[in-house]
């Protein structure tokens, strides 16, 4: 069996949504009858497009993850998170203003998963830079969360 984290993380910004939920986007959002998600303005309210399917893997393999986000706007995140239905994919949610460092050592602390055995996905460099340092996996996401995206980050945690 090939080595696999205990514990994959993903940021929401620009990682798993293309916006930033406290600048681009109006709270409180809504599911219309269609289904699609909407802020309070009625503009329409996406994930990438491969996100769902890269969530359907990582849960199809068992492996358990969470999200990881410094947004102020912490309730629309979280309402965001339900709309789209992702909460039944992430067992632990560190969502708050601050660093990355601290999401970290709570995650840890919560799942007793060593920060060794943990892949993070995020879009900025600074949160690549300083949560590397603490031991974890960490990949860049330049363009938004896809598979392919994931298949290289799963790789890289097995050489690492």
């Amino acid at each position: 069996m090939c080595k696999r984290p205990s514990l994959v993380v993903f940021d929401l910004d620009y990682t798993l949504w293309p916006f930033w939920v406290d600048t681009h986007v109006d709270p409180p959002f809504q599911r219309t009858s269609d289904g699609s998600v909407q802020d309070q303005n009625r503009q329409p309210v996406n994930l990438y497009p491969e996100v769902p399917a890269v969530l359907e893997r990582l849960h199809s393999e068992g492996i358990p993850m969470a999200a990881a986000s410094r947004t102020g706007e912490i309730q629309g995140a979280t309402q965001l998170l339900d709309l789209f239905n992702m909460n039944r994919y992430f067992r632990y949610t560190e969502i708050y203003p601050g660093s990355k460092v601290t999401h970290f050592q709570r995650l840890s602390q919560q799942s007793g998963i060593p920060l060794s055995q943990m892949l993070f996905f995020d879009d900025e460099s600074r949160n690549i830079y300083d949560v590397s340092k603490l031991g974890v996996t960490c990949i860049l996401v330049p363009n938004g969360m896809n598979l392919s995206v994931l298949s290289q980050g799963l790789e890289t945690f097995v050489r690492s």
